[in-house]
Formats: structure tokens, sequence, C-alpha cells
């Protein structure tokens, strides 16, 4: 992967929400490093429209990279999964965070190394071509235990895991997500299961899944991204690790995340670019014009900030276009963002009807 260029630069670096896009990512971007749970699906079902959504993407040259910290199934499973809900995909277009734990164990330890997996079939599987030696019990003196989502996993697992780990495995888990998007609302995911290894062990894992910048690198060794842009629903995950990994990102608002969660959000969350669903690929994505004692403004909207104040959303008072109806949210993300450098919750008020509305909708009517 390429350096991050400067932002705004139009030739495929990161934006920044300030610059927007003037040509969609699809055009721009070489790889979309997509998060699958909350992205392309949430529980059994694809995102409305998103499957219709990346298959223009691809007919405009981009290419797909199914990135997912669940680590409970092997790529042959997810491709086929999403082939079925209508995004064709291969196994050597999947990666999953067990890959990634997978490559950086067998980097440290050496091939042939023993490991005790603890989750789905899919941690087996990617110790297995990594080269590792999977073993089942504490007793078989594994070197490290790899630990990732598995609906399965229960006391006995974890039981094995805290033996080994207390007799010098090394914890590592595939990732620490506390939950899971599911159509009856969050579940609890692998970090719950990890702090219980590591609340009885006293020892803290090695996590190589998102936000961890290996986690990308093994996304972009597998697909060559040479101008990657990571879309994802979760701030702490997606957002952080695209980051960290130098990479240009895109949030959804399909999955775990929210406008409030995102006005508070800190630096290392902010996204590139926003849009309802990965949809966003397909369309360019307007600036945000104003700040230094003026009002914010992108479109239609404008968003002035009183010392002290709740920030103000206004229309202009123009008919242009409507755009995505985030054009709004884009300007009190950079005015909450220049009143709180580091992130903090934010109150908003409407100056207008029309403003009342969209606050209403995106669940900020009285914050």
């Amino acid at each position: 992967m390429t350096g991050p260029l400067p932002a705004g630069d139009g030739a495929g670096g990161r934006p920044g929400l300030a610059a927007g896009s003037t040509r969609a990512p699809a055009l721009v971007h070489d790889v979309a490093l997509l998060d699958l749970d909350g992205v392309v699906y949430v529980g059994p079902d694809a995102v409305p429209g998103v499957p219709e959504a990346l298959a223009r993407a691809r007919e405009r040259g981009m290419r797909l990279g199914f990135v997912t910290n669940n680590a409970a199934r092997p790529p042959e499973e997810v491709a086929g999964h999403l082939s079925d809900l209508g995004v064709p995909a291969t196994p050597a277009e999947v990666i999953t965070s067990s890959q990634a734990a997978a490559s950086v164990v067998a980097g440290m330890l050496g091939a042939g190394a023993r490991v005790l997996p603890v989750g789905g079939p899919g941690v087996a599987a990617a110790l297995r071509a990594a080269g590792l030696t999977v073993v089942g019990t504490a007793e078989e003196d594994p070197a490290a235990v790899v630990q990732g989502y598995g609906r399965e996993v229960g006391w006995a697992q974890l039981a094995e895991a805290v033996v080994a780990v207390r007799n010098g495995a090394r914890h590592v888990a595939t990732n620490t997500d506390a939950t899971i998007p599911s159509p009856r609302g969050p579940l609890p995911g692998n970090g719950a299961m990890v702090r219980v290894v590591r609340e009885v062990t006293g020892r803290e894992p090695l996590v190589t899944g998102k936000p961890d910048p290996a986690m990308h690198a093994e996304c972009v060794r597998r697909t060559a991204a040479e101008r990657p842009l990571v879309v994802g629903d979760r701030l702490d995950t997606d957002i952080e690790g695209a980051h960290r990994a130098g990479a240009a990102s895109l949030l959804v608002f399909s999955g775990v995340t929210d406008p409030a969660l995102l006005l508070a959000a800190g630096p290392l969350h902010r996204p590139d670019l926003i849009a309802a669903d990965a949809g966003g690929l397909l369309v360019p994505h307007p600036p945000v014009t104003g700040g230094a004692g003026g009002p914010w403004s992108c479109g239609r909207w404008a968003v002035t900030a009183a010392d002290g104040g709740p920030l103000e959303l206004r229309t202009t008072g123009e008919d242009g276009d409507r755009g995505d109806g985030l054009d709004g949210l884009r300007a009190l993300c950079l005015a909450a963002w220049a009143r709180a450098p580091e992130g903090a919750p934010t109150q908003v008020r409407a100056a207008d009807g029309e403003a009342r509305r969209v606050l209403a909708e995106w669940g900020l009517a009285g914050r």
C-alpha cells in the first residue's frame, strides 16, 4: 500500500470529510476493503441495495475484499454465504481475522508450532493453512492460544485456554469486539469471551484483528491494494484500523454506529467519508466549507457554533441538490470536531422546521 496522500488531493489518498471526494470512490480507489457484519449483511440478510451497489462498483473497475473480524467461519463458507446473498465472492477475496492471527503467530513461532484454537471452525482452518499444528487440549503443550468468535464457545474451551495461558502459552485474540450486530440488536462478541481468559489469567492478549495494523496488512497483502478504501460500520475497529494503517475510510450507518456516536468521535475514530450504506461507493461526496469563526456549510446546510452553546443546524434557503441526505451531518461533524478536538458528546439544536426533521431522523433531536 502506498502512503497516504495529502487530504483533498483528488488522486486517491485520504480525502478527508472536509474535502469530500469530487469523484465516486469506486473510481478513485482500486480496492474496497469491506467489513461484513453491518456493511454487507446484518444477521442472515443482505443490507437492502448493497448487492446491487457492489456489482456496480465492480463494473466501474473497483476490486472488492471482504474483511471480517468474525473468525468463526473459514473463507470458503463466507464466500458461499456472500454468493447466496447476491454478492458473488471467491475464498481468495475473503480476509478473516483468523487469517491475520495465523500469519502473526506463524511469524512469531515458526512453522509447525503447536497452537490451541478457541472459537469456530474458521480459527483452526486458518492455523492449519498457515502451517501451524492444531492441538485440542492444554496438556498438548501449545505455544499459543488463538481465540476467535464462535457461537459454540463455552466453558470447556475457555477452561482449556485459561490452563494453556497459565502454563505459558501466548494468548492471541483475533479481535476484541464487545458486540456483533444482529436483527435483535447487539449480541456478545469475541471481546466478551476474551475478557474471561484475560481476567482469570491476569495476562493481556495480543490482538491481531481490527484495529490492529496486522489485519489491514493482511488485507493489502492478499488483495495487492495500492489505494484501498476501508468501508465499515464501527468507529473503534474499522475506522481506527484504517487510520492506523494509513488508509482512507468510508463509514456507513447500516450497522452499529449512529450520528451521535460520530459527532462525539475522537481523532482516530473520524472517517474520511460517510454514507447511509455501501452505495456511497458510487457517488461523489461534497466538501464542507467554512469554519474559522464562520458557519460550516455543506450543500443546503449550515452550522453555527456559538461560544458555550449548542451547535445550530439550519437550511440556507437554496434549492440545490439534496444529495444523499447527509450534508447537514457532514457540516455538524466538522463543527463538532473543531469544538472538541479530542472528541466529546455534542449538543445540537434546529434553527428551522427542516432541520428539526433531519435531526429527528438522525436521533439527534433534543441532544
